[in-house]
């Protein structure tokens, strides 16, 4: 399997910190936008799409600020990947926006990232920041 390569991608957002963070942190947040279903036992949080799940862990958190979760394997052992979403706050402008950090491998960053803006996109529909 090739190795997966980090990528950051930006998103402007028209919210307060810390409604986002209800969606970035929470498994009933995050079904609504990110996946077909989360649920979470203890730290471990298993998302679900359409036939498949992944399991992670929540290895860290900072309340209205990111979250970080790492994929782990059948065993609940952390892998090397993780994804991260931080919610950036312009000090001046009050401007938000969703800083997220993933993997996938080299030749897949674009669809990685389309899928992403189709997540952020469904987002800002919920809260209504279209």
């Amino acid at each position: 399997m090739d190795p997966k390569v980090r990528y950051e991608i930006e998103f402007p957002i028209n919210s307060s910190p810390q409604l986002l963070y209800q969606y970035i942190s929470t498994p009933s947040g995050l079904s609504e936008w990110f996946a077909d279903n989360v649920n979470s036992r203890g730290e471990f949080f298993t998302f679900i799409w359409n036939d498949s799940q992944e399991k992670a862990r929540l290895a860290s958190k900072k309340s209205g600020e990111k979250v970080k979760f790492k994929w782990v394997d059948d065993n609940n052992k952390d892998s090397e990947y993780f994804f991260e979403i931080h919610i950036l706050e312009d000090e001046l402008t009050k401007d938000v926006s969703l800083l997220v950090i993933d993997f996938a491998p080299a030749d897949e960053i674009e669809e990685a990232q389309q899928l992403w803006e189709n997540q952020i996109s469904d987002l800002k529909h919920l809260i209504g920041s279209v």
